[in-house]
């Protein structure tokens, strides 16, 4: 882990000598464009890095990442993110993906004010809220916050599908699945929850959109 500011440039050249080692048209290549089959959406947490935790490197996944990994509606910069992705890039799977002792689904499951995130985290509330008789069955705190934070992915996966854009490219019959994953941080697996959706058919029907007829 670096330990002063210029060590990162260090690390820097040291990575760009062992890609260029590895592929010596690397970056060339990278600099022609990015062609990304994933849309990662994310939690900010610095121990949850998507390129890294799947193996993939620079240009393979086109990445979102805020507190506790939220699909908020009314959050812009998500939104943009997520309308470049399906709209420009054209990706074929959007995945959110939480991790067990997340901060923000913790702090969201009890009452401390924290600042300005208290905002935030009301919507993470809105998901305990949802499933409080499940969550309060559980007695083990630990296993409390493992269960909400599977929950709270569950919850961004649907969410994602409530959106236009998702809905839009779906009723263009475009191939776009969103997909929910939890990172473990203390093994370093991914858990794929099995909760992938490619289509409004399981939703309510209030949430579909019905689409725009022309003429």
């Amino acid at each position: 882990m670096p330990k002063s500011y210029s060590e990162l440039f260090d690390n820097n050249r040291k990575w760009v000598a062992d890609m260029n080692q590895e592929d010596s048209t690397f970056f060339s290549t990278l600099a022609q464009g990015q062609t990304p089959q994933f849309l990662w959406i994310g939690c900010s947490d610095s121990r949850v890095p998507a390129n890294q935790i799947t193996g993939m490197r620079p240009g393979d996944v086109f990445v979102h990442r805020n507190i506790a990994n939220m699909v908020v509606h009314t959050d812009i910069s998500m939104l943009s993110v997520l309308d470049y992705a399906v709209n420009v890039l054209e990706v074929k799977h959007i995945i959110v993906c939480g991790h067990y002792g997340c901060g923000g689904v913790n702090a969201a499951m009890g009452n401390k004010s924290v600042g300005l995130i208290d905002n935030w985290l009301r919507h993470i509330k809105d998901v305990y809220r949802l499933h409080k008789d499940e969550l309060d069955a559980i007695e083990d705190m630990s296993k409390r916050s493992d269960r909400m934070v599977e929950l709270n992915v569950q919850e961004q996966v649907l969410d994602l599908a409530k959106t236009s854009i998702v809905q839009m490219a779906w009723a263009q019959d475009r191939f776009l699945e969103i997909h929910g994953l939890v990172y473990d941080i203390a093994n370093g697996l991914l858990k794929d929850l099995n909760v992938m959706t490619d289509s409004t058919k399981d939703m309510e029907e209030f949430y579909a959109l019905a689409p725009n007829k022309k003429g």
